[in-house]
């Protein structure tokens, strides 16, 4: 096995974190702003690219390359037991929603998923990017035309959001789903984008132009509120006042400013 092989536990329900145990010399990594909290003993450091790159400055600069065609941060952070007892490190959700263990292992060491999905991992997974083949996709994807890959034979942890829904596909058969709603699959799965029938449909359905084809063999994971639904709905539910202030924004200042008007 090449990557470092970490235990795990799960808590909460619709605010997850995940506990990471770390036998001495174990690292795990992770994106910056994931920590929660840690316990004496380990040593977090700010690491320049991907930590499984090569120990050269032009295999660090790919590393951080990747990662910024992703729209993730040049740097992530590792964390390591350097104590002589097992320790715990957590990583919490950054939105309501469930954490996603994956043993990459049982997935051909390959999996595809959306940029912002990736949260923690052993050390030795790679987080690459992942180019659709197909210019519609890349197009009208809603994830872009550019994926993340994490590869590896170690755990590796995804988050998403609202319920998450595993559905194992078999040979041919397809799956269309919204396209923010995908949140990984494996290496195997056909992805295509196709345009929503019917000019009616299009316009005032509601649900956008074009859905995700999602055609098996394979594994896919699907979420049932991605982020960015969850945040247009938010912006648009804010009340607004002039100079582009929500009510709530002036405390109790705000409460004389309504006398005042």
């Amino acid at each position: 096995m090449n990557n470092h092989e970490i235990d795990y536990k799960l808590y909460g329900d619709d605010m997850q974190f995940v506990e990471v145990e770390l036998d001495p010399q174990e690292t795990v990594i992770a994106e910056a702003g994931a920590l929660m909290m840690m316990e004496d003993g380990i040593r977090m450091e700010t690491v320049f690219g991907d930590t499984s790159s090569g120990g050269g400055f032009m295999g660090k600069l790919m590393g951080a390359g990747k990662r910024l065609v992703t729209g993730e941060n040049l740097f992530i952070t590792t964390f390591t037991n350097e104590g002589y007892g097992k320790k715990h490190v957590s990583f919490a959700s950054p939105y309501p929603g469930k954490i996603i263990p994956m043993d990459l292992s049982r997935y051909n060491g390959k999996i595809i998923c959306q940029k912002d999905a990736f949260l923690a991992a052993a050390k030795g997974v790679s987080i690459g990017i992942e180019f659709q083949r197909k210019l519609g996709t890349g197009f009208f994807g809603g994830e872009g035309f550019i994926m993340q890959k994490l590869e590896g034979d170690g755990m590796a942890f995804v988050h998403a959001g609202g319920t998450i829904i595993q559905k194992n596909l078999q040979v041919g058969e397809t799956l269309r789903v919204d396209t923010g709603c995908l949140v990984a699959m494996t290496a195997e799965v056909d992805y295509d984008i196709e345009m929503v029938k019917g000019v009616k449909t299009a316009l005032f359905g509601g649900e956008g132009l074009f859905f995700a084809t999602l055609r098996g063999p394979g594994t896919v994971w699907i979420q049932s509120l991605p982020f960015s639904r969850l945040a247009s709905r938010v912006f648009a539910a804010a009340p607004q006042v002039p100079g582009n202030k929500s009510v709530g924004e002036g405390g109790i200042g705000g409460i004389f400013d309504i006398f005042n008007k």
